[in-house]
């Protein structure tokens, strides 16, 4: 320890032997304060700068570090307002400004849509003029499509009824002929049952006069039979 040692401690004893009143009037009144109140920060920053000093006087950077923390801590919420204020300023300015551009241009819109109003205007009666000839010219072009469109249907209509008779009439002849071939082909049909009802007969008749011979033969034989043995030595054999 140097010969200045002990005086600059001696100081700092006393130092802080005689700020413990501040010491006790910050805890007992000051911290109940408002962070904000302006008071508060006068007080903070007077002590604050108050350990500063002491601090360099006395070669105590722990002291100096305190009171320089404590004078910051009071100056920032001076500070904080005057920029709140600045920043206030700075937008309210900047509103205004907003709010004059948009005045200008909402001026320069309805100056534009009246000049627009005002050329549509004067353009509407050519305009309307030059529509009613294309609607009118539309129409007729489109009676005269129309007709020919129904013109068009009309052939195809009659083409297609024409084409339908001519094809019923086709079925009808075609039917016609079927039925005379089917007819032809029926009386052919009687004919040949006719015929064969007719050998039929010819062929039961032939048969019948043919068992009626076989049963006259049959008979004769047996009636010849019976006059040979009916005669005297008919019965006999001749000698040797």
């Amino acid at each position: 320890m140097s010969v200045t040692d002990l005086p600059l401690a001696v100081l700092r004893f006393q130092y802080q032997m005689a700020r413990v009143p501040f010491q006790v009037m910050e805890e007992q009144f000051v911290a109940r304060m408002d962070p904000q109140a302006p008071a508060r920060l006068f007080y903070e920053r007077w002590l604050g700068a108050l350990d500063t000093a002491a601090g360099m006087v006395l070669g105590d950077p722990e002291l100096e570090q305190r009171g320089a923390a404590l004078a910051e801590r009071s100056d920032a919420p001076g500070r904080a307002a005057q920029l709140d204020a600045t920043a206030t300023r700075q937008q309210e300015q900047a509103d205004d400004e907003l709010k004059t551009k948009r005045d200008r241009a909402k001026q320069g819109q309805n100056h534009a849509r009246a000049t627009k109003q005002r050329k549509v205007t004067a353009a509407r009666n050519p305009t309307q003029e030059r529509k009613d000839t294309a609607a009118e010219a539309g129409a007729e072009r489109g009676a005269a499509a129309k007709q020919q469109a129904d013109e068009v249907a009309a052939q195809r209509i009659n083409a297609a009824e024409a084409a339908n008779r001519e094809e019923q009439a086709k079925s009808r002849a075609g039917e016609e002929d079927a039925a005379k071939v089917a007819e032809s082909d029926l009386n052919d049909a009687q004919t040949t049952r006719s015929d064969a009802a007719t050998q039929r007969a010819q062929a039961d008749q032939v048969e019948n006069l043919a068992d009626a011979e076989t049963q006259k033969q049959k008979a004769v034989r047996a009636n010849s039979s019976d006059s040979e043995v009916g005669r005297p030595g008919s019965n006999l054999r001749p000698t040797d």
